[in-house]
């Protein structure tokens, strides 16, 4: 169409005007919505600059919000021309895109699309108009100038926007701290006041704990974790006659100890604060007169909930009546140990010959420590006399001395004598039962045919021997014992090693110290004052007396190889005592087995040795068929037609060794 140019300069004035005005005051859109602010750029654009179709669309760079406004009505709906012009772009849109002949009469509309930002992402503008000139360079600079100040007005107003919703949180959060400081200000007062109440009652609870303790009757101390003083009771401040505050500045430790007990208290101690544990022991204490009474000092230690300790509470009980009793009872038991020393011969070893006197020279050196004694020799050569002898010259000579026959126990009974049983532990444990080694505590404990023992027991000895304690029967606390181990064995454990038999690190346990006794042929010259020794204690016995030995009778006993040694000696002696009538002393000829006269004269001695050699000859071969074992429907008991205890003691009496017919497990 044709314009007159005249007419439109007044127009693009006005225009100029306005969008220039919008373009340097873009406070007018300040606080405005993002909306208002797009309509209103579209409704500038169409009315300033007469145009027939005018698109804004603002965006958020972050792409939080994209608001669009529509202005003209040449086009009822979006033109067809912009949706293909941004389908085409994409996301790639020119500064600035002139479109002729877009629509309108004839297509004489000519459009433009400004982008806003680097490809767009600001937001655009575009706009259509019939005039023959459109855009020129005004149109374009007024619409660039419009578009950017709407788009900073558009972000201005979100950010506005997001900062009134911060202030506004904001001020929540200030409502939420002012409430919450209230209530926390409520609750710390009646905290404080819940902890007045707590520190009145502890006050109160502390001095009724202070009374019971100046009540109770045993002399009560607590001490600090390094052993400060704290606090005692009345009791106690009465017998050491000295005042709290005086008790608590007395800065020695064990000043009120009798100083023959500060060592081992002082060593209790710190044993017990390294290992954090109670610990209690005998002990004299000082009283207020300068005299000394023994207690009974139990302490125990309460720690924190990192273990570690805070207080120490100590408890001292008089036991002043009972050591007087003990040591009364002490003194009785050495005066009966004396008298008992002068009439059994189970308390000496009589003889003075080389091979006795190795045996003595070893005893005295072995017996005052502690070490582990292994004593070997036959049947009958005094094994338990020099394991008393160890006893007497030790340091535990005033303690236990216990004896137990590991052969004389069934072996499902020998574990509960060693070790004693709880109450229920087996059939007939009607209560709990005190073991050997619990009896030996401070002394010492003799297992005499140790060779004989299960291989569970010797399990659990080698325990005892490594770690110093051990379980009862049914139990599962450990108790710890202190006791010396001596044992003794007729029978060849080297060889039972080997067999299987004996378990080598007990063997090697038990043999610290070996020791052997040596058999009555190997120490002949003591057997006249063996002789001598038998007819004294027999003749006063049987109220007989004799002025001397036959010399034949001594000549005899000197001569016969002895096979039961002093045992079977002395058996000798008192059978002869018995049916002795005269003065001199005599021994029937016949009861001594000699072999070279029994083989001489084809005696019943010598039958009855034959017999035994066959005997023990058909066992081991049924035990050889068995494997070893005993009993059972292979056993060598059930191929021989005997009871098990039958064929266990002939075992025994003809000395076979069971073990080594057992198969050993191929590796």
């Amino acid at each position: 169409m044709t314009r007159d140019h005249s007419a439109e300069i007044p127009r693009l004035r006005a225009a100029v005007g306005d969008l220039l005005a919008l373009a340097t005051i873009p406070e007018v859109w300040l606080g405005r919505e993002p909306s208002a602010i797009v309509a209103e750029l579209a409704d500038v654009l169409i009315e300033s600059l007469q145009l027939d179709f005018a698109f804004a669309r603002l965006s958020d760079p972050n792409g939080l919000q994209t608001v669009e406004a529509t202005r003209g009505g040449a086009w009822k709906e979006f033109p067809e021309w912009l949706k293909q012009r941004l389908a085409a772009a994409g996301s790639q849109l020119s500064r600035i895109e002139i479109i002729p002949g877009v629509g309108g009469v004839g297509g004489s509309c000519h459009g433009i699309v400004i982008s806003i930002g680097v490809n767009g992402e600001r937001g655009l503008v575009a706009a259509a108009s019939d005039r023959v000139d459109f855009p020129d360079q005004i149109d374009q600079q007024l619409l660039s100038a419009a578009a950017n100040n709407a788009a900073t007005a558009f972000q201005n107003a979100r950010l506005i926007d997001e900062l009134r919703s911060v202030q506004e949180a904001l001020r929540d959060n200030e409502r939420q701290l002012r409430k919450a400081r209230d209530e926390l200000e409520v609750k710390v007062a009646e905290r404080m006041a819940e902890l007045r109440r707590s520190e009145s009652e502890l006050r109160e609870q502390e001095r009724e704990l202070r009374q019971m303790l100046d009540f109770a009757p045993q002399l009560i101390a607590v001490y600090g974790p390094n052993r400060e003083r704290l606090h005692t009771n009345r009791i106690a401040l009465d017998y050491l006659g000295v005042s709290l505050e005086e008790w608590r500045q007395t800065a020695e430790r064990g000043a009120f100890v009798h100083p023959d007990d500060r060592a081992l208290e002082l060593d209790s101690f710190d044993r017990a604060l390294s290992a954090g544990s109670a610990y209690e022991m005998e002990l004299r204490l000082r009283k207020g007169d300068g005299t000394y009474r023994w207690f009974l000092a139990r302490s125990n230690p309460v720690c924190d909930d990192k273990g570690q300790i805070r207080r120490w509470y100590v408890a001292c009980t008089d036991i002043e009546d009972r050591k007087r009793a003990e040591e009364r009872l002490q003194q009785e038991n050495v005066a009966l140990r004396e008298e008992i020393d002068r009439a059994s011969m189970f308390e000496e070893i009589v003889g003075t010959s080389p091979a006795l006197q190795t045996v003595f020279s070893r005893i005295s050196k072995v017996a005052p420590t502690d070490s582990t004694v292994l004593i070997t020799g036959e049947t009958g050569t005094g094994k338990e006399l020099a394991a008393r002898a160890i006893h007497r010259r030790s340091n535990r000579a005033s303690r236990a001395f216990v004896s137990v026959n590991c052969a004389a126990v069934p072996r499902d009974l020998i574990a509960s004598e060693l070790f004693g049983h709880e109450r229920g532990a087996f059939t007939g444990a009607m209560q709990r039962r005190l073991g050997r080694f619990e009896l030996a505590e401070g002394g010492t404990i003799f297992l005499d045919e140790v060779g004989e023992l299960s291989p569970d027991t010797q399990v659990a000895l080698l325990r005892v021997l490594q770690e110093r304690e051990f379980e009862r029967v049914g139990g599962r606390q450990p108790i710890r014992v202190d006791v010396r181990v001596v044992a003794a064995t007729n029978r060849d454990l080297k060889a039972a090693v080997a067999n299987g038999a004996f378990r080598e690190d007990l063997y090697y346990r038990l043999n610290v110290f070996p020791l052997e006794m040596p058999p009555l042929r190997a120490r002949r010259s003591d057997i006249p004052l063996l002789v001598e020794y038998f007819i004294d204690r027999y003749g006063r016995k049987a109220g007989k007396s004799f002025r001397g030995v036959d010399k034949k009778t001594l000549e005899l006993l000197q001569a016969y190889p002895w096979p039961g040694n002093v045992r079977e000696l002395q058996n000798i002696i008192e059978r002869s005592v018995i049916v002795g009538e005269t003065e001199i002393f005599t021994v029937d000829e016949s009861w001594l087995s000699q072999e070279s006269r029994d083989e001489r004269s084809g005696g019943k001695l010598d039958l009855a040795r034959k017999l035994a050699a066959k005997e023990k000859e058909v066992i081991e071969e049924a035990l050889r068929e068995s494997q070893g074992r005993v009993f059972g429907p292979s056993g060598a008991a059930s191929r021989l037609g005997i009871a098990r205890s039958t064929l266990e003691s002939k075992i025994r009496s003809l000395n076979i060794n069971k073990s080594r017919f057992k198969t050993k497990p191929r590796s």
